[in-house]
C-alpha cells in the first residue's frame, strides 16, 4: 500500500491528556501532531524551530510580549522560531501541529 490514510477524529478520540501531543504521521523529518488543550501552557521558545498550530476545533489564543492571536476553527497560525509565546485554551481545544521532529520547547519563566 502507498502512504498512510489517517482519520484525524479517530485519532483524537485516542488523546485522553491535555498538552500531550500525539504523532499522527511523519513526512520530510516534520511530524505531523495532535492534541488536545485546556488551560495555561507555559511561556517558551523553539530556539531553532517554526511552530505551526492548525486548530481543528474550539478556540486558541496565543501570548505573545507584545500581542496576542486569537486562532478559531479552520484557522493557522505559524510562531517562527525564538518567538517566546504561551497558547491559552479557555475550553478545549483540538490542534495539529506540523512541526520538525527536533522540536524542543525551552520553558522561558515568567
Amino acid at each position: 500500500m502507498v502512504g498512510n490514510k489517517v482519520n484525524l477524529l479517530a485519532q483524537f478520540a485516542e488523546v485522553n491528556e491535555y498538552w500531550s501531543p500525539l504523532v499522527v504521521g511523519t513526512i520530510n523529518h516534520f511530524q505531523v501532531k495532535i492534541a488536545k488543550l485546556k488551560g495555561e501552557f507555559f511561556w517558551h521558545t523553539h530556539q531553532a524551530e517554526d511552530e505551526m498550530f492548525y486548530i481543528v476545533k474550539g478556540n486558541l489564543t496565543i501570548l505573545f510580549r507584545e500581542e496576542n492571536i486569537a486562532l478559531t476553527e479552520g484557522e493557522f497560525y505559524i510562531v517562527p522560531k525564538g518567538i517566546e509565546h504561551c497558547p491559552i485554551a479557555t475550553e478545549e481545544v483540538w490542534i495539529m501541529l506540523i512541526e520538525p521532529e527536533t522540536v524542543v520547547s525551552v520553558p522561558t519563566g515568567e
